[in-house]
């Protein structure tokens, strides 16, 4: 169902600065590598949350799948194969270097999204 959800909303735009914050001022492998891509997910799930009133453990689980499929594309080079590897967006948004690391990051981020979703239902019983 369509809706639009302030709370979720606002939580991406913070999100979106931190991310932005961290691309612009950190270049150490943990907070801009590793913190980026735990805060990635939480990103896109608030991003979808702000507009669809869906269960939380599927966009979750959905927002994790796709963080592995993306992460996955970088380990078969698909933005070379589709030649984008010199387009700047695509780079961003595909990436470039496969990483376990990285699937690690975007599992711990599932693992907060569940975490809090629980608690809140916790709170609203």
């Amino acid at each position: 169902m369509l809706r639009f959800n302030l709370r979720y909303f606002v939580l991406f735009v913070l999100l979106l600065i931190v991310e932005v914050l961290i691309a612009k001022f950190f270049n150490d492998w943990f907070v801009r590598a590793f913190l980026g891509d735990v805060l990635v997910v939480i990103l896109i799930y608030t991003f979808i949350m702000t507009f669809f009133s869906w269960q939380p453990k599927k966009v979750a689980f959905g927002v994790l799948i796709f963080a592995f499929v993306v992460e996955f594309a970088q380990y078969f080079e698909l933005s070379s194969k589709l030649g984008l590897e010199h387009n700047k967006l695509a780079s961003i948004i595909l990436g470039s270097t496969f990483d376990l690391l990285d699937l690690l990051a975007y599992s711990i981020g599932f693992a907060v999204i569940l975490l809090v979703e629980s608690r809140k239902q916790l709170l609203l019983k």
